[in-house]
């Protein structure tokens, strides 16, 4: 019963955020809208911040479990868009509080765990050193994260699916270049680079 009690108590919030601002919603509304009474809320949160951050953790770990094998960086990157563009409303509200923060850290985390699975699914076979690695994952983590940040930015109004699907079609092949390059770096011997 009490996991009942939680999940309600999720979506009623998510609900009521997707019909106003975090700063108009109060635990009474919370209450009111799933038909428990305040020491049921305060039972599993001590307050709305609280409640908001298991929501959004909680969906960046469904999200990351979900894709444990990404064959291209689309995919990657509308996994990243994914709960924004099923609760709209809801990321608009939350993005344009004071716990706009919450969701960016969700959003660095979602971007960094997707583009790994990418990238080492990608790298599997290539022996790229271990700073090439990273750095590679660095960049594409930051394209994703800017990429949904500035859709978030300018308040979710273009379709963000045909854009991702563009871009990473005037992309294409880019990420694999990237390897390439890294492997012909780590292929010179010194001797061959002592001589160029």
């Amino acid at each position: 019963m009490p996991n009942f009690t939680k999940a309600a108590i999720k979506q009623s919030f998510i609900k009521l955020l997707n019909e106003r601002p975090l700063k108009q919603i109060t635990v009474r509304d919370i209450v009111d809208d799933c038909g428990i009474n305040r020491n049921s809320f305060y039972y599993h949160f001590s307050d709305i911040p609280t409640l908001l951050e298991e929501i959004i953790m909680e969906e960046a770990r469904r999200i990351i479990s979900e894709y444990p094998n990404i064959d291209s960086i689309e995919t990657c990157l509308l996994a990243v868009v994914e709960f924004a563009r099923q609760n709209k409303r809801a990321i608009f509200h939350i993005y344009h509080s004071v716990n706009r923060t919450i969701y960016e850290q969700y959003l660095w985390q979602v971007c960094e765990e997707i583009v790994k699975v990418y990238l080492k699914t990608l790298m599997s076979e290539a022996a790229l050193s271990e700073e090439d690695t990273e750095l590679i994952i660095r960049f594409y983590k930051c394209v994703c994260f800017g990429l949904t940040s500035e859709w978030l930015r300018t308040g979710m109004h273009s379709d963000i699916t045909s854009d991702l699907h563009r871009i990473c079609e005037l992309k294409k092949g880019m990420v694999e270049e990237m390897i390439a390059r890294c492997k012909r770096k780590d292929d010179l011997t010194p001797s061959d680079s002592d001589s160029n």
